[in-house]
């Protein structure tokens, strides 16, 4: 992978130049992560499209404070997108990084021909438990991200690099995602969206349970829907082949690739 910057965005990015001819996935993580999270898709899907994933401002490698609405982060994308002028972007994130992709298409419908969402929601409501956690015993917050967060058939080493990332990660930082999650909720706005969505859920997710995925594909006009098995809510690391078997096949479908 390619470690590059644009401004204070950090990214790393498949190949050293971007193909002007093919679209670019950009690659949105979740609460508190990085660029990390996508490690297996920015290598593996690379040969059909330019691949992309960003540390969001104040994750990883990038510069600035985070912020604890997702409206701020999806005009960070944006500034992103039109600094580095990558050709058809299509957005994919998890959890926050689905929400921002929400708020992307909502407030910026012409910049995108599809976009995937990834165990997230149109709501994103989060557990007044968690917040007294990141506040009060942050290293027990990240101790137990494995637990809630990733199936329990998953082998622990697949997460190794993703929970070192994590952890770089400051506890006022992903205070302010989760501030933003629970605040999020484009509910009623999901039937004016005429993008088309790819949307992935996965079979063990206790954080964005699948129903969350099918209230949207409900309610978005032009959606698709696969459901992972065998992964929880960091289905891009525990089950990549099926994930970017999912992803492949819906550009194909949309004869993006």
């Amino acid at each position: 992978m390619i470690e590059n910057k644009a401004g204070n965005i950090a990214y790393v990015a498949g190949n050293q130049a971007i193909d002007q001819k093919k679209p670019t996935i950009l690659f949105l993580h979740g609460s508190g992560g990085s660029s990390a999270l996508w490690e297996n898709q920015v290598d593996n899907l690379k040969k059909y499209v330019n691949t992309i994933a960003v540390d969001l401002p104040g994750h990883g490698k990038s510069g600035g404070p985070g912020f604890d609405r997702v409206e701020d982060y999806s005009a960070a994308v944006v500034d992103f997108i039109e600094t580095t002028g990558i050709p058809a972007p299509i957005p994919c994130g998890l959890s926050i990084g689905g929400a921002i992709v929400l708020q992307l298409v909502l407030e910026y419908k012409a910049l995108f021909k599809a976009a995937i969402l990834v165990n997230t929601g149109a709501r994103l409501r989060v557990m007044p438990l968690l917040f007294e956690t990141i506040k009060n015993d942050y290293k027990g917050y990240l101790n137990s991200i494995t637990t809630f967060a990733a199936s329990g058939k998953t082998a622990p080493e697949k997460l190794v690099s993703f929970m070192a990332e994590s952890a770089k990660c400051p506890p006022d930082v992903a205070y302010g995602d989760f501030t933003a999650c629970d605040r999020f909720n484009v509910a009623e706005r999901l039937p004016s969206i005429n993008t088309p969505f790819l949307i992935l859920t996965a079979e063990d997710d206790k954080l964005t349970p699948p129903k969350y995925g099918i209230y949207m594909k409900e309610h978005i006009k032009n959606a698709s829907m696969i459901n992972i098995k065998d992964a929880g809510h960091l289905s891009p690391i525990e089950q990549p082949e099926l994930f970017n078997r999912a992803v492949i096949d819906y550009l194909k479908q949309e004869k993006l690739i």
